[in-house]
């Protein structure tokens, strides 16, 4: 079957999507769908119909608390998506993931982000400064910047070294064709392996950019808000750098939405600014994307396809597809 997109752009369905192993998860508002090709060469299909928050919440949807909400959206889909891609891909026999595990694992993931990106740094910070003989300050802005300079570098490092493993190249690949079947829909393209063929697996809107985004605005809010924060507390380092380390996981949340917020806009505008903070997301697609093959382009165009069909069912008060 063959869709267009419609010429108005005020019409597209919003649509997201994420690389899983030897598969394409694909999100609009109301549809979850995630495609993955067997070992046999088949597709397997999941579809589900997705109650977001901010859907049973309208209030959600104002500017600069919809991005936090879409971050542990795209957490709790990931993960869904993630495990069923496992079980059909790699013929892993496993049950889905309960409420509780499925809780338990996105808290496991915040866990782990919060300690390589703001615990991790923020010491790290203090030990340059004990190397250059200075006690740097949360209220300097040196303390930002190499605080800054070592996230994005964790980051970058990390993107670099699971990029080795020749598993991890095929899910780039199929990141790779999320974007170009993406970039087919809203260029009003009909959907077919061809046309995706021919733009980037550069997105503007990909996770990535969404990520080093949140670690590079977030050197500007802390330069800002910590020369407001007490010097000393208790008389005691350690518990003053544990309230200032308590106040950057605080501060994350403003900072997702503010940052979701500078990529919409990014979408709407042609401001050489906005471009600016989007260019260095597009810079590390280099390495979070390859050019996928044929068939890897078909699973992302089944997914979007299958999630589009469903989407203006679901859009249209039907809920029994």
């Amino acid at each position: 079957m063959l869709i267009r997109n419609p010429a108005d752009k005020e019409q597209q369905i919003r649509v997201g999507g994420q690389a899983v192993i030897e598969g394409i998860m694909m999100r609009a508002p109301r549809t979850f769908t995630v495609v993955v090709r067997k070992p046999g060469g088949e597709l397997a299909v999941r579809e589900d119909r997705w109650y977001s928050p901010m859907e049973k919440w309208p209030m959600l949807k104002r500017p600069f608390l919809r991005g936090c909400i879409v971050l542990y959206e795209a957490l709790f889909n990931g993960i869904q998506a993630l495990t069923y891609s496992a079980q059909e891909a790699l013929g892993e026999d496993e049950e889905p993931l309960g409420p509780w595990a499925l809780t338990g694992t996105i808290g496991l993931a915040i866990g782990g982000a919060i300690l390589l990106f703001v615990v991790i740094p923020h010491l790290a910070t203090l030990g340059v400064g004990a190397l250059l003989g200075t006690e740097l300050g949360v209220r300097s802005i040196w303390f930002h910047v190499i605080d800054g300079v070592i996230k994005v570098s964790i980051f970058v490092a990390y993107i670099a070294l699971i990029s080795l493993l020749k598993e991890i190249r095929r899910v780039f690949q199929y990141h790779g064709a999320e974007h170009k079947s993406i970039h087919a829909y809203e260029q009003g393209d009909e959907l077919t392996i061809e046309n995706a063929r021919k733009y980037s697996t550069f997105h503007a809107r990909c996770g990535t950019a969404f990520i080093l985004l949140v670690l590079i605005f977030s050197i500007f809010l802390f330069t800002a808000v910590f020369p407001l924060m007490p010097k000393d507390l208790l008389g005691s380092k350690v518990v003053t750098n544990a309230f200032y380390i308590s106040v950057k996981i605080l501060l994350l949340l403003p900072i997702a939405g503010c940052s979701y917020e500078i990529i919409r806009m990014g979408e709407r505008v042609d401001n050489p600014i906005l471009n600016g903070l989007l260019v260095p997301g597009i810079w590390m697609q280099k390495l979070t994307t390859r050019e996928p093959t044929d068939d890897q382009i078909e699973v992302a165009l089944v997914a979007l396809k299958r999630t589009l069909e469903k989407e203006r069912l679901w859009a249209g008060g039907d809920t029994s597809a």
